[in-house]
């Protein structure tokens, strides 16, 4: 935060963003953990209730946008403060996303529980939601903390989580070209691991976020930005 104004309501009101983004980065990341459980565990009670936790992250992202814009039109606000109610405003919008990735993952729960998988592939996936979880505390960690200099290696772990990504995609192809069976809740595992990896993205992007709304200036476009799944074919998986 920068410092203090003359008009303290000013400082409240930006506060007050920072707050909220707090507030839905924890509950974004308590449905995605709720997610990958009822996933694990074939819950669908959690399952169903992931779904609904949604709707608590969609108001909160208009919230902010509709906070973001009286600050803005009232304030006219420049430089650092401009960058902290924009930052605001995108950061938001990529933690609702994360809460959608989340969703999407407990819709899936009833069709992959109809047919239970190898442990191995929860496992993966329990690895793989873990590891874009850590990730997402971190970057959350270094927005309140405006440690700036944490924010490189935030975005280098998504390299991480891409090749997991990649392995998990390699192996779920494999179990549905052993038995065709396996090929419907496979799917749906696929889904839901690119769902999961997809956390990462959104993780590096408040990084860069962060990162701009600290230093005003842009972290260098150098991080890949898609796992290799693309590039696995039929013949690696035997």
């Amino acid at each position: 935060m920068q410092s203090q104004h003359i008009v303290s309501a000013y400082d409240e009101e930006l506060q007050f963003l920072a707050r909220k983004i707090a507030a839905i980065g924890g509950h974004a990341e308590r449905m995605v953990d709720q997610a990958v459980s009822a996933l694990v565990n074939a819950d669908t009670a959690l399952a169903v209730k992931v779904v609904e936790a949604d709707a608590f992250l969609d108001e909160a992202e208009r919230e902010i946008d509709d906070r973001a814009i009286i600050i803005i039109a009232k304030r006219q606000p420049v430089a650092a403060d401009l960058r902290e109610i924009i930052g605001a405003i995108r950061i938001s919008a990529d933690l609702e996303r994360v809460g959608d990735l989340g969703k999407n993952v407990a819709k899936r729960v009833v069709a992959v529980s109809q047919s239970r998988q190898p442990v191995s592939l929860f496992r993966g996936l329990e690895a793989l939601a873990e590891l874009a979880l850590t990730q997402l505390k971190e970057v959350l960690d270094v927005y309140a903390s405006r440690s700036v200099e944490r924010i490189e290696f935030v975005r280098d772990r998504d390299n991480e989580i891409d090749a997991m990504y990649t392995s998990l995609f390699r192996e779920l192809l494999t179990y549905m070209m052993e038995d065709p069976r396996n090929i419907t809740p496979c799917t749906h595992l696929l889904f839901c691991a690119k769902n999961i990896e997809r956390i990462g993205d959104h993780a590096t992007n408040i990084a860069e976020t962060i990162y701009y709304v600290v230093t005003g200036n842009q972290m260098p476009p150098e991080r890949p930005k898609q796992d290799k799944s693309h590039h696995v074919t039929l013949g690696e998986t035997k």
